[in-house]
């Protein structure tokens, strides 16, 4: 961490601090990738401009998994399952979708699907993190 800027410079290595450390502490963060600095900014900008769409997560009965994935291709055609078991299945709705449509459609899923709850919130820090890491070269010095 500088003291002039309050940042703090981050690359894929082990660092010691974590993101929510980070999230916490920091005004401003830059992303290092290679040696390289690939952002700088505040964190609200590093999660609008490289973050992509919109965490979903909802529990419900594991049997009625198939019919969450209907109704989510219905009401949000840009999604994709980004995990599931156990009955949580995990979205990430990347179309512009705005946050009263989407608590207003899954309010009547909940009564239709009888969910036993479900969460909506913004990309973390933690995964633009993650999608700047998967660029990250193996390094040869052993």
């Amino acid at each position: 961490m500088t003291r002039e800027t309050d940042s703090f410079l981050f690359s894929p290595l082990p660092s010691g601090l974590s993101l929510q450390e980070c999230e916490a502490l920091c005004t401003r963060l830059a992303i290092m990738v290679n040696g390289r600095f690939q952002c700088i900014g505040s964190l609200q900008h590093l999660k609008s401009r490289f973050g992509r769409g919109i965490s979903l997560v909802v529990k419900l009965n594991a049997e009625r998994t198939a019919e969450l994935k209907s109704f989510v291709d219905e009401h949000f055609p840009e999604n994709r399952v980004k995990d599931q078991h156990a009955g949580i299945v995990s979205f990430e709705l990347t179309g512009d979708y705005k946050w009263a449509e989407i608590f207003g459609r899954l309010e009547e899923a909940r009564s239709l699907l009888h969910f036993e709850d479900y969460s909506v919130s913004q990309v973390t820090l933690e995964q633009v993190f993650l999608e700047f890491t998967k660029h990250q070269a193996e390094d040869d010095r052993v």
